[in-house]
């Protein structure tokens, strides 16, 4: 009886990146953190995970992930290999809205937010 060939599956790698205080956290729980990274410094490891062909799982502070370059773009356009989290700030979490906030308000209006009773 012949058995079935192993295949490799490639890791997944889990990423944190923002400030200090939050990344902080997801390293406790085995996740791959770049403390008080800067959108630079972003761009540099989505050009590598990219050009690498990497499977990522990216958590971003909301500033990192609300930036605008190119190869965020390109990401955020593809989609499929580099999956992107927004984490809201750890001084203000009550203050975060995720951008998919706006299209909702956009789409339904403001009541389709409102908490009922």
């Amino acid at each position: 009886m012949s058995q079935a060939p192993e295949t490799t599956v490639p890791a997944t790698r889990m990423i944190a990146l923002g400030s200090a205080a939050l990344i902080e956290g997801f390293g406790l729980i085995g996740v791959e953190t770049r403390p008080d990274a800067t959108a630079e410094q972003l761009e540099t490891l989505l050009a590598e995970l990219v050009r690498n062909q990497d499977k990522a799982l990216l958590f971003l502070e909301d500033a990192l992930a609300r930036g605008d370059g190119p190869w965020l773009r390109r990401v955020r356009e593809e989609g499929g290999r580099i999956v992107i989290a927004e984490v809201p700030p750890l001084n203000a979490p009550e203050d975060y809205h995720p951008p998919v906030e706006a299209l909702v308000l956009s789409i339904l209006g403001p009541q389709a937010l409102e908490e009922r009773s």
